[in-house]
């Protein structure tokens, strides 16, 4: 190997060559957190999580819900969770302070969504925070093919907007502070992950074999700050290293068993859906699939990139403008009502997760029973920008009691009743992982 350390290095050995990120920079730094193992009951099914983001906020006037009577009335933005309102909760007033104190109105409030932390101002470094749903998947992935499944519908993007990489307003979910997770936004490469045949898993174990040689040659040359860079690059390859020893054994360690052994759905089409309402449908159910079949336990879903370019065209009396148009309208009354009707869209694609998730019997229970699911945006009023409130839902009881079909408002609560970390450390624990804190959170939510 030569003396010289290029700005693009590559492990080489026996032929393969794998390439590593650029050195350039001596900034990024890996700071990840401790993980504990949950232990897990026999013959119980596990509890699930996922979040479901949709961007840019909603019409505040028509996203609300109340209790009247002993039930739960909504408001016209959540109408398609109307069969669902006994299995949902309304949380109303949570919010992260990082958010709101950054002056970036979009990138500085999207990326940190699952962790509550900053996000760097500076160009040329990638930090934010690890979040909740990675914290998770390195406590309890090792139980599944794939410690958590990150699917999206519109592309990652890389271009600068506010003077910030469009990568944070592309990924909600962050394996460590500086590297997200990147999602999938294929159908098909989705199910292949999940289903995928196993043929190619012995080449993928030579690589790993070999670079790893060439990897601690090359780490006693870099300095420490590149060392710890190497380190998080090497980490991401044992993940690949694991999920093949996972992949290549049918055997689990736990007394239950997943009901579902293979898919109940074909194979996606290759290439990506061109339709917006059957891209999304079919990664709800590759959702379901996933967790039908256990090949993984923890999930996320961006249904839009912030400051979404998705046309709605294809929904009866909206017209003519970009999703980002809609929701920055000035409080147009036209424009406002095609707003709606996209807030609309997004909840019928939650609600149609619940009711498939619903229908499917596991235990003494269904599988939404076992689950929590969290849908979510990082506004609240696109328009303004908002971010001292987020629109929140969260179905499904955990696989214990929780009880659902109520109405939580925190917007009146101290500040530190009102932290979206609070929520987060209270999904964790119902998950087995129990921390002292999370992001600005040091106790659970109140309530739930």
């Amino acid at each position: 190997m030569s003396q010289r350390i290029s700005k693009r290095h590559f492990l080489r050995g026996a032929g393969v060559c794998m390439a590593l990120p650029f050195f350039e920079s001596m900034r990024i730094r890996s700071d990840q957190s401790g993980k504990l193992l949950p232990a897990q009951l026999p013959h119980v099914p596990p509890t699930r999580f996922a979040c479901i983001y949709f961007s840019n906020g909603v019409e505040p006037a028509h996203w609300w819900a109340r209790t009247s009577g002993g039930s739960m009335e909504i408001g016209p933005g959540l109408l398609p969770m109307e069969p669902h309102r006994k299995d949902m909760i309304f949380l109303k007033g949570l919010y992260n302070a990082k958010a709101v104190e950054h002056p970036s109105p979009h990138l500085g409030r999207i990326p940190n969504l699952l962790s509550g932390a900053w996000v760097s101002k500076e160009q040329n470094t990638i930090r934010v925070g690890q979040t909740m749903d990675q914290l998770l998947a390195k406590a309890i992935g090792h139980h599944t093919l794939l410690p958590s499944l990150i699917m999206g519908i519109e592309p990652t993007e890389m271009r600068l907007e506010d003077g910030l990489s469009m990568l944070y307003g592309s990924c909600i979910s962050w394996r460590t502070d500086t590297r997200p997770a990147m999602k999938e936004i294929y159908p098909a490469r989705v199910f292949d992950m999940l289903v995928g045949d196993g043929s190619e898993r012995h080449l993928e174990r030579s690589v790993l074999d070999e670079v790893f040689c060439d990897a601690q040659v090359l780490k006693a040359r870099l300095n420490k700050q590149d060392q710890a860079k190497l380190d998080e690059y090497l980490e991401s390859i044992r993940d690949t290293e694991r999920r093949i020893q996972r992949a290549a054994s049918d055997v689990t360690l736990e007394g239950w068993n997943p009901q579902l052994k293979s898919p109940n759905m074909d194979r996606p089409e290759e290439g990506l859906p061109q339709d917006i309402p059957r891209h999304m449908r079919l990664m709800m159910d590759l959702l379901v699939l996933a967790f039908q079949m256990d090949k993984t336990r923890i999930a996320t879903c961006m249904l839009n990139n912030d400051l979404s370019q998705m046309n709605f065209g294809f929904l009866k009396g909206v017209k003519g403008s970009l999703h980002l148009d809609l929701t920055h309208n000035g409080k147009d009354a036209e424009l406002e009502a095609m707003y709606l009707k996209t807030n609309q869209f997004h909840t019928a694609q939650f609600a149609y997760l619940v009711e498939r998730m619903k229908q499917i019997r596991e235990g003494e229970g269904t599988l939404l029973d076992h689950s929590l699911l969290l849908f979510c945006s990082n506004l609240f009023d696109g328009d303004r920008h908002q971010a001292s409130e987020m629109p929140m839902l969260l179905a499904g009881r955990g696989g214990g009691n929780l009880q659902s079909g109520r109405v939580l408002d925190y917007s009146i609560q101290a500040d530190e009743e009102r932290r979206a970390c609070n929520l987060y450390l209270s999904i964790m624990s119902r998950m087995g992982l129990s921390v002292p804190r999370f992001g600005d959170s040091n106790r659970p939510l109140k309530w739930l």
